[in-house]
């Protein structure tokens, strides 16, 4: 028969170039959905009993709290508004992905990641900046510990920030395979509400102490 088709000879590949292949499956939430969420519940533990503890050897210290008087709110304030804008991006960045405007969400992650890293250098300079480290006193123990496996946390989300920025910059995401993104920013959201107690407990609280004193 003329009309045979040849099994033997390869099929034809579409005209046009390749495009990658999104991330996950379309519509479907991901094991890593779950992971992220036993993640967020174990590490949301840690921090909460590392601020009790804080909370509860302030109330039963008789010395001044902190040994060298209230903290300077300054820097603080900036950093809180740095780490919550850039939570702010990383989401912005997700919208953008899902109405197809990738250029927009590579901005907008490059401006969370960028955020994220100034975060961590002003946290470096109010390290220096105290007269007192890690084994100097009880306060400073707990500050220094506090504070550093915060940053801990925010070093490992700004890595994951820039894996979605380059998958986001190649195309991998789009409005229905966006999965990886949005366990990528829950994470960074976590990251950005554990400093929203932590600066209540070491930047507010010892306002109250000394008022209550």
């Amino acid at each position: 028969m003329s009309d045979a088709v040849d099994l033997n000879q390869p099929l034809s590949e579409p005209a046009g170039p390749a495009r990658p292949l999104p991330m996950g499956s379309a519509g479907e939430r991901s094991g890593g959905w779950w992971g992220c969420l036993t993640l967020i519940a174990t590490e949301g533990a840690l921090f909460g009993y590392l601020i009790f503890s804080y909370l509860y050897l302030a109330s039963q210290s008789s010395q001044h709290w902190p040994p060298e008087g209230l903290p300077k709110l300054g820097l603080g304030i900036a950093n809180t508004g740095i780490l919550l804008s850039s939570s702010g991006f990383v989401w912005l960045c997700e919208r953008c992905v899902r109405r197809r405007r990738l250029r927009w969400g590579v901005m907008s992650m490059a401006l969370a990641v960028v955020l994220g890293c100034v975060f961590i250098g002003i946290q470096l300079v109010e390290w220096h900046d105290h007269p007192y480290g890690l084994t100097t006193h009880l306060y400073g123990s707990l500050y220094f510990t506090i504070t550093g496996f915060h940053m801990t946390h925010v070093a490992v989300g700004i890595v994951v920030l820039l894996f979605l920025l380059l998958w986001t910059a190649l195309g991998y995401f789009d409005e229905t395979r966006c999965a990886t993104l949005t366990i990528g920013g829950l994470y960074w959201h976590f990251v950005d509400v554990v400093w929203l107690f932590i600066f209540s407990t070491l930047y507010l609280t010892p306002y109250l102490f000394r008022g209550a004193t």
